[in-house]
């Protein structure tokens, strides 16, 4: 009865002498172990949701869907100049209270009825913000305001709100910052901006050749506009690049090239303001050159504001005198509004309806400057 437990512990003392015999024989090879070389400076990682699954979680409706298409369709008969309209996006500088920006919606949707017959417009809806240094970098990054990053999060509630806005007949428009963002949010988006911090990248460029929808390239932070236009050329061709599918698997993309592509005046740090009669034409004079769409839009705040955001007002009067003798070269506008005017820090009591990142001028003043460039337009 002793026997079989002792060829048992026989045969499990050679197993283990075997597996510490192959461990010496490793080490007397390799003396030094192999070193680490990867993720030496990550400390966490979490699962990203994947876009298909965001998707079935907020899907569209036929009713979005068409909001979307007509809005799109129409921005790209402004740029083309097949259609006599101006283009207005119009909003927040950033989202960080989907219930402020709903309600901002909600006040802006009427209003946009109302001028349709002169203006496109589009409520900015930015859910990405990039830095030049560090500071808050937007809704779906941090939704909570609190450096949790809370992403999934935040990809969810810019979809609903996306939604939401969008029930209400009004089309968005954002700035896509991350290359895999727009898989989750892009199908629900009207128009796109690529920052001035981000015009010379080739893979936003190539993002941009690959969108559904017209996209806006800034002149650069500096104010140089040669890079915007470059820009416009680089993304009407087409390129291979990586991302992910809508079920998150890494993928190889070949785009068609966006002939929907723009510039946009934003002033700059050396070049000063660029909104004016003599910056547009030499802009429009510059997309000629390259057989692109003799249209730019304007950005009255940033650089072109002086960073005051009460002098949209003042850029908003020149586009209007521009247009009323007989300027063409101007497609669209962007302005920078919100329920409350000025800005604030993120606290513990944040004023409802006020900017956290950039100043903006108040909804009440926002209506008389989209009425005053709808007379221009007329």
């Amino acid at each position: 009865m002793l026997i079989a437990p002792a060829k048992h512990a026989l045969r499990g003392t050679l197993a283990k002498q075997d597996i510490l015999t192959t461990a010496n024989n490793a080490v007397r090879a390799n003396p030094t172990p192999m070193r680490l070389t990867d993720d030496l400076r990550i400390t966490d990682a979490r699962p990203m949701i994947p876009p298909a699954i965001l998707h079935e979680e907020h899907p569209l409706s036929d009713e979005v869907s068409e909001v979307v298409d007509k809005a799109r369709h129409a921005i790209s008969e402004v740029l083309h100049g097949r259609d006599p309209r101006l283009v207005v996006v119009v909003g927040p500088c950033s989202v960080h209270d989907p219930i402020g920006a709903l309600e901002y919606a909600r006040k802006l949707a009427p209003v946009a009825k109302r001028l349709e017959s002169k203006l496109v417009i589009v409520m900015r809806a930015y859910f990405e913000k990039p830095r030049t240094s560090v500071g808050w970098k937007g809704y779906i990054n941090d939704p909570d305001l609190n450096e949790s990053y809370h992403i999934n999060k935040g990809l969810r509630g810019a979809r609903k709100l996306l939604i939401e806005i969008n029930e209400l007949g009004l089309p968005t428009g954002s700035e896509f910052l991350d290359l895999q963002i727009p898989q989750h949010v892009a199908d629900i988006t009207s128009w796109v901006a690529i920052g001035a911090r981000t015009t010379e990248s080739q893979v936003h460029r190539e993002l941009a050749s690959g969108l559904s929808m017209p996209v806006g390239f800034k002149n650069t932070t500096e104010g140089n506009v040669l890079r915007a236009v470059e820009a416009v050329i680089a993304a009407g061709q087409s390129h291979w690049f990586p991302s992910i599918t809508k079920q998150g698997v890494s993928s190889l993309f070949k785009t068609r090239g966006n002939e929907d592509c723009h510039i946009i005046l934003r002033g700059g740090t050396q070049t000063g303001a660029n909104y004016g009669m003599p910056h547009v034409q030499e802009a429009v004079e510059m997309l000629k050159k390259h057989d692109l769409p003799a249209k730019v839009m304007i950005d009255c705040s940033h650089g072109n504001s002086n960073k005051d955001h009460r002098n949209q007002s003042v850029v908003i009067a020149d586009i209007c005198k521009q247009m009323a003798a007989g300027n063409h070269g101007i497609m669209g506008v962007m302005i920078e509004s919100n329920l409350i005017e000025g800005k604030q820090n993120i606290s513990d009591n944040m004023v409802y309806g006020q900017s956290v990142t950039d100043a903006c001028i108040s909804f009440e003043d926002t209506v008389g400057l989209l009425e005053q460039l709808a007379a221009a337009v007329n």
